[in-house]
């Protein structure tokens, strides 16, 4: 696993939790959420944002849509104006979509995973860069997934914009080295984050349990550029493990539940 001075030569510290200023768009429920509670119970002033707010408790929130450039300045300008300290963005929103590729009206749901998880991340770091960069410090986290490095067959626009966030990530971090804003990737494999969730995938690893372990490899010094769980690693390096081709006829089997499979 790569640490940033492996790749910038620079001297960066583990991150700390504890004391910071944390917008987390798409925070509102799941492992944005989980992850907001971390920070707060660490004593962090936690801002999340998200479409529907109606509904959260125990932590600021404010509206916004991700794919609507509008909402995303003026979510950016009600967090800033009431912390200007912000020095936490967190890019959380994502959707996850099945699609039949052998039907073109899946171009809805790629249009729509597309605005959400790549454009949407892009835009929401657009947003708050400019802030950071007069900070001279702060942290980016994005969230990209184990799907962007070993496909889901069934979902496959989400696994490719997930690609396209790490990708971008990684150069996102090249051209902001040197500035004291660092950028951290968040590479979760699935998670349940919910009770419903668990007994549609046995195999998910609970929310508590990936927060514990990906917390522990953000406190790591210095903080490593992939929070890469355990469960996550046989995903992210089934290419240089050679299972690759393995895992991804077993991922598969997942396109027996669309019609006429």
């Amino acid at each position: 696993m790569e640490s940033r001075t492996d790749t910038l030569n620079e001297e960066v510290s583990a991150m700390d939790i504890s004391g910071r200023t944390v917008f987390i768009a798409g925070g509102t429920s799941g492992i944005g959420r989980g992850l907001a509670q971390r920070f707060v119970d660490a004593g962090s002033t936690v801002v999340v944002g998200g479409r529907d707010i109606d509904r959260v408790e125990g932590v600021e929130a404010v509206r916004i849509d991700v794919t609507d450039p509008a909402s995303i300045a003026a979510a950016r300008d009600e967090v800033l104006a009431k912390h200007p300290d912000l020095d936490v963005l967190v890019t959380m929103a994502g959707v996850m979509l099945a699609e039949d590729l052998r039907d073109p009206a899946h171009i809805a749901q790629a249009e729509t995973t597309i605005a959400v998880n790549l454009l949407g991340t892009i835009r929401v770091i657009d947003a708050f860069t400019p802030h950071l960069l007069a900070r001279g410090a702060g942290d980016i986290i994005t969230v990209s997934s184990g799907i962007g490095f070993m496909p889901f067959p069934l979902m496959p626009t989400y696994g490719a914009t997930k690609a396209g966030v790490h990708s971008y990530t990684e150069s996102l971090r090249a051209q902001l080295a040197g500035t004291g804003v660092n950028v951290t990737e968040l590479i979760p494999p699935a998670v349940a984050t919910s009770d419903q969730q668990a007994k549609l995938n046995p195999a998910a690893l609970p929310l508590d349990g990936y927060l514990a372990e990906a917390l522990s490899l953000l406190a790591q010094d210095p903080t490593p550029n992939e929070i890469i769980v355990e469960r996550a690693l046989p995903l992210r390096w089934a290419e240089r493990d050679g299972t690759y081709a393995q895992l991804l006829a077993r991922r598969s089997e997942s396109l027996k539940t669309l019609p006429g499979r």
